[in-house]
């Protein structure tokens, strides 16, 4: 492929890859794209192992891939060809219409499926939908395939970390990942701070739900680019917007490719964001694995979310024992009482004198509005913003801020201080754990 400028690149029509092992169906295919002003056949393949060698070799913006063909098929062209270079998009095509093939098809990696035979019309529409869902968001093809040549460092005085906040609960159903989103818009409003939120738990993670986002790209897109290096322009390109001025790192939509982002892909993943934004909020699961001790490794401030009942204050007693034991510093841990105020809620001098740690901020419970703002993805810091629980999750930003900031001017503490001590689970192999009973 030759080499071409960025704004070039940008403004070329939607390139796209015909892949069918008959030659009338590929020819058709031509002809019915070639009345599509914004649109280009740049090549032709008839299997799928020449599918995925032309991807390489032509960068096309669309795959038109046929799911039946001889030797690989669609589906495994599909899988390595999502994995190899993330910025190509398949669209399936198929006879078989049945929901079986649509779902495997979308497992497999494809954005759409188009039962043969399709008219015209109904081509140039997916096309142009699953082009246009990513607009925004792509960077060059030679960005993605080529070794990513690192940036000069800049001078000491200008660099600037983001700060990480982690949101732990280790006790599912206590509105960890609904104050992580909120946290996370709300951080954003003052002052117009960058704010990138990132979906940790990578199995079943909400926060597509949350924020009534479609999870076109996630976290496992930068899986095989993490070893030729991550800058930010590939980073933001798997990014989604959201409306509030966020940008969000969702989970994948598939189990196969969460269990390919491992503690070190995070741990990369992470510090790009880092450089690249204020702050950066991560929501996580009740577990804890290699990938989940990595993240609180690294956090700056962990909010350790536990709701006032006794199941969920022993789960946080005995993550703090645990912590203490592995040498974890304890300042980085703020504990946040979600539904403080509800009928029967324990005391929160009872919850202090009995974990023996204070209780840095306590939210009100405001189910209703959670309900509401969880069916409508939309934040209730923005849907319903004098709502108590909002005022309080701005209050619990606003908090964060300023102690951030202040131990920031407390000359570097941080750097004289013990450093940070690996977790010893990271020496064992663990692979993402299976949801909880």
């Amino acid at each position: 492929m030759s080499q071409t400028e960025p704004t070039q690149f940008e403004k070329k029509r939607i390139r796209v890859l015909i892949v069918d092992d008959r030659p009338e169906t590929r020819e058709s295919l031509r002809k019915m794209l070639a009345f599509e002003g914004d649109m280009e056949v740049v090549g032709e393949a008839a299997t799928g192992e020449a599918a995925i060698e032309q991807t390489g070799l032509l960068g096309p913006d669309i795959v038109l891939m046929d799911l039946n063909m001889p030797g690989m098929d669609g589906m495994a062209a599909t899988e390595v060809i999502t994995k190899r270079y993330p910025f190509a998009y398949v669209i399936m095509m198929s006879v078989e219409g049945g929901g079986e093939s649509v779902r495997r098809s979308m497992l497999s990696g494809a954005r759409d499926f188009l039962v043969k035979p399709f008219t015209s019309d109904e081509l140039a529409s997916s096309i142009r939908r699953v082009y246009e869902l990513e607009a925004g968001r792509r960077v060059p093809f030679e960005a993605v395939v080529t070794p990513i040549k690192p940036a000069e460092p800049a001078p000491a005085a200008a660099t600037k970390r983001g700060k990480l906040i982690t949101v732990f609960s280790p006790k599912g159903g206590t509105g960890s990942s609904t104050i992580a989103v909120n946290l996370a818009v709300a951080l954003q409003r003052p002052g117009r701070r960058s704010v990138a939120l990132v979906d940790g738990n990578l199995q079943f993670g909400d926060v597509a739900a949350l924020l009534n986002l479609r999870p076109l790209r996630s976290s496992g897109d930068l899986v095989p680019l993490v070893s030729a290096g991550l800058d930010a322009q590939v980073v933001n390109a798997v990014l989604t917007p959201h409306v509030s001025g966020i940008k969000v790192l969702l989970a994948p939509d598939n189990l196969e490719a969460a269990d390919l982002v491992t503690a070190q892909h995070m741990e990369a993943i992470l510090g790009q964001l880092q450089e690249m934004f204020d702050y950066v909020v991560v929501d996580t699961k009740g577990f804890l694995y290699d990938l989940i001790l990595r993240i609180l490794d690294m956090s700056d401030r962990v909010l350790l979310v536990a709701t006032p009942d006794i199941p969920a204050l022993k789960s946080v007693r005995q993550f703090l024992t645990f912590a203490e034991s592995q040498g974890g510093r304890a300042d980085r841990y703020a504990l946040i009482i979600n539904e403080a105020d509800r009928p029967g809620a324990v005391e929160i001098h009872d919850i202090e004198a009995s974990l023996k740690k204070k209780v840095d901020k306590h939210l009100p419970e405001d189910r209703l509005t959670v309900i509401q703002a969880s069916s409508e993805g939309i934040p209730l810091v923005s849907s319903s913003p004098k709502s108590p629980l909002a005022q309080a999750i701005v209050e619990l930003a606003m908090w964060l801020m300023n102690e951030l900031e202040a131990r920031g001017r407390e000359g570097e503490s941080a750097e004289a201080a013990p450093s940070r001590r690996r977790w010893p689970l990271f020496g064992k192999k663990r692979r993402n754990p299976e949801p909880e009973a």
